[in-house]
């Protein structure tokens, strides 16, 4: 059985020792509000905030509903289909953009 301590220590390891979240916090947040002064600030902060805990309780949630179905054996097949898909069609999106401009 997994303690409790064992539990919080991993989410700390997976959150705070995450280069990939690290630079999404600090690169791509930080940077979106530097030009945002005082009430702005604060309510970017609010926003985000909500916004982040919205999107992981909703992960957690979605997570326990599709439990069942993604113990099937070719769930995961189908899933790792369908994030392909949506990487091919945003690297064709930016393509085609590029040749816009």
């Amino acid at each position: 059985m997994t303690t409790p301590g064992a539990v919080v220590g991993t989410a700390l390891g997976f959150s705070l020792l995450n280069p990939h979240a690290l630079l999404d916090t600090v690169v791509l947040i930080g940077g979106a509000s530097a030009g945002l002064v005082g009430g702005a600030r604060l309510a970017f902060l609010a926003g985000t905030v909500l916004a982040s805990w919205a999107w992981f309780f909703t992960l957690a949630l979605a997570g326990r509903a599709l439990a069942p179905v993604m113990a099937r054996p070719g769930a995961g097949r189908v899933l790792d289909a369908l994030i392909g898909v949506t990487l091919l069609g945003t690297a064709v999106g930016l393509l085609l953009g590029l040749r816009r401009s």
